[in-house]
């Protein structure tokens, strides 16, 4: 009698744990889609700001048009992968226009040009935490779904693997803080 209690209790605490560990991995998921949707629209949002920062006339007619041209196709993305090398060719173009803090000045001389770069610093910056956050959720998520119980008792059901974004998010030089 006492073995069989033994094993009841074993049995019991063992489903109280895969029951927590698949509603962690179910809160995980729940996370990366919000973690996701943040960096998609920080990523809209910077592309608005750079598309407002070239339509101002502040930068000379080529830079403007390498710029707005970067900014819509960032802003017109429509799958994952697409938007990742928008995403990217839009930060080079905007490190291409902001080089260093010189020329930024120069630009930011213009009356309220200080206030839109100012924006567009700032939109750069937090698409760099959006995406950071991001990659951050998908190597937890990986962890948890590559533990061997996990695995074996199929917790995390039939959703597909995470994947971390892969785009060059760095601000450029001349929006510095």
């Amino acid at each position: 009698m006492n073995w069989l209690l033994l094993v009841l209790a074993v049995l019991a605490v063992a489903g109280v744990y895969l029951s927590w560990t698949a509603g962690r991995i179910d809160r995980l998921h729940a996370r990366l889609d919000a973690a996701r949707a943040v960096l998609e629209a920080q990523l809209f949002r910077r592309a608005a700001i750079a598309l407002e920062v070239a339509t101002s006339g502040m930068l000379d007619p080529a830079t403007s048009l390498l710029v707005i041209d970067a900014a819509q196709r960032s802003s017109a993305a429509d799958d994952e992968e697409e938007r990742e090398v928008a995403g990217s060719d839009l930060s080079k173009a905007l490190a291409v226009v902001f080089p260093d803090v010189e020329t930024s000045q120069e630009i930011a001389a213009e009356p309220g040009a200080a206030e839109l770069l100012a924006e567009l610093g700032a939109a750069c910056r937090r698409v760099e935490m959006a995406r950071r956050f991001l990659n951050d959720t998908v190597a937890t998520t990986r962890a948890l779904r590559g533990r061997r119980l996990v695995r074996w008792f199929r917790l995390a059901g039939h959703a597909r693997m995470p994947a971390t974004v892969e785009m060059d998010v760095t601000p450029p030089a001349g929006l510095a803080p």
